[in-house]
């Protein structure tokens, strides 16, 4: 029996799913010292002091901030952990 080759599988016309981008987000509240937000920012997200100072003052200059996106899994972990150091943080998404 002769071996057929194996017909090529056409190219899909459906682009996979792109996972949605999710948004930490945070709210300037009076209750935070501006080094106590800085601070936090450093411990939780792990940025340096530079950065978290950035952030800061993106905030309290703007009344929310998004301080970092990517996928769901870590950013409901950030959004917890801030919470727990009691900064006003939400999550959203973009899709």
């Amino acid at each position: 029996m002769p071996k057929t080759k194996a017909k090529p599988q056409p190219e899909s016309a459906v682009a996979p799913a792109r996972e949605p981008v999710w948004r930490v987000v945070v709210a300037n509240d009076p209750v935070n010292t501006m080094p106590y937000v800085v601070a936090c920012f450093v411990r939780v997200l792990q940025v340096d002091t530079a950065e978290a100072r950035r952030l800061m003052l993106d905030i309290h200059r703007n009344g929310k901030g998004v301080v970092w996106s990517g996928a769901r899994e870590r950013a409901e972990v950030l959004v917890l952990q801030l919470q727990q150091w009691h900064l006003r943080a939400t999550l959203e998404s973009d899709g």
